[in-house]
């Protein structure tokens, strides 16, 4: 999708500087920013990073980019086209962990990403002062995302949050 004539290592890097929020994934952070888990290749495990690595990667792009008050990390396992797993990492003061989602049946993964930060703005300003709630929220919408055909997320706030409610089985079901 990048087509603007300069490598986005070569762009990013000046607009993220006036950012409070950072959002992406490892492999971005070491692509545009090289930045990675320190002692650990990224791109050798297909994203198979643990908490303390993706806490290390969150630091290290607070530290150069001072102003970003939060750094949002997703995470998909790609089972095969129609099977993912899909969560999140938040880091503010400290290390938030979504549940991990077992999505079995999806019908449209456009839009997930797009699902997944219009969530996180709703959850930060809906779940002021409770960050964990917040990226449940944005991870469970973009969850619901997956079981929508088309660009936009047509899921309630009641279903995103009965979905976070759920029995703990990270199961999908609509």
């Amino acid at each position: 999708l990048w087509k603007y004539g300069k490598k986005a290592s070569e762009v990013m890097p000046q607009l993220v500087e006036g950012c409070d929020i950072i959002l992406g994934n490892e492999e971005d952070a070491e692509k545009v920013f090289g930045i990675k888990p320190e002692g650990f290749d990224v791109t050798a495990t297909k994203g198979e990073v643990n908490s303390t690595q993706f806490e290390s990667v969150c630091k290290q792009l607070q530290e150069r980019f001072p102003r970003s008050k939060k750094v949002i990390i997703t995470l998909r396992g790609s089972i095969n086209a129609n099977h993912n797993t899909w969560q999140g990492v938040l880091f503010s003061d400290k290390l938030y962990n979504s549940k991990k989602y077992d999505i079995t049946h999806i019908v449209d993964r456009v839009g997930g990403g797009d699902s997944f930060m219009g969530g996180l703005i709703y959850g930060l300003l809906t779940y002021t002062d409770n960050d964990q709630k917040a990226l449940d929220f944005a991870v469970a919408a973009s969850c619901l995302k997956h079981t929508v055909y088309g660009d936009f997320n047509l899921v309630t706030v009641a279903e995103v949050e009965n979905l976070m409610g759920g029995d703990g089985s990270g199961r999908v079901s609509r």
